[in-house]
């Protein structure tokens, strides 16, 4: 059997300045921090002689496979990447970068943000622009309904409530 995987379809190329800011970060934090540190960690393994059987060298090895293949990617992806970071002239519709308020069949209210690819994180409310549910919203209006379908919950019918591009208040 072939390992062969077809390459993934690449995302989009845009990204909130917040998403560019924690990439950033991560490249410096991997390149600057971790990596010096793995490699120290290897270089005293190597010096222990056999490392067929040390454990610090084979897993420090992966590792710095592990950090070199990230770094690779974030310092691509980084060049390659678009930051929108302004707001965009009709906010009545809904584009990259707003917080969108949807209420679903049974009356409960679910708020997304729509992000890059790079920078989706459902659990925080970040839906990937790239998303089916994110794909249905883009350029709808206020008041206006959503219909997606999904395989485990069927067709569900979803209407946009509210549309922002600032960051909504904390509730308190």
């Amino acid at each position: 059997m072939s390992r062969y995987r077809p390459p993934r379809k690449r995302g989009s190329r845009y990204i909130t300045p917040e998403g560019e800011q924690t990439l950033r970060a991560e490249l410096h934090q991997l390149w600057k921090v971790e990596r010096p540190q793995v490699t120290a960690v290897v270089h005293e393994a190597a010096k222990n002689g056999d490392r067929s059987e040390n454990g610090d060298y084979i897993y420090g090895k992966r590792r710095l496979r592990e950090i070199d293949s990230r770094v690779r990617f974030l310092t691509k992806r980084l060049e390659e990447l678009e930051v929108v970071s302004r707001t965009p002239d009709d906010t009545s519709r809904v584009r990259f970068g707003a917080w969108v308020t949807l209420e679903d069949e049974d009356g409960e209210e679910q708020r997304w943000r729509i992000v890059g690819p790079d920078e989706f994180d459902v659990k925080a409310g970040k839906l990937s622009m790239d998303s089916p549910l994110a794909r249905a919203l883009l350029g709808k209006g206020l008041d206006e309904e959503i219909r997606l379908h999904s395989p485990e919950r069927g067709e569900r019918f979803y209407v946009v409530t509210d549309i922002q591009y600032r960051p909504p208040a904390p509730a308190r």
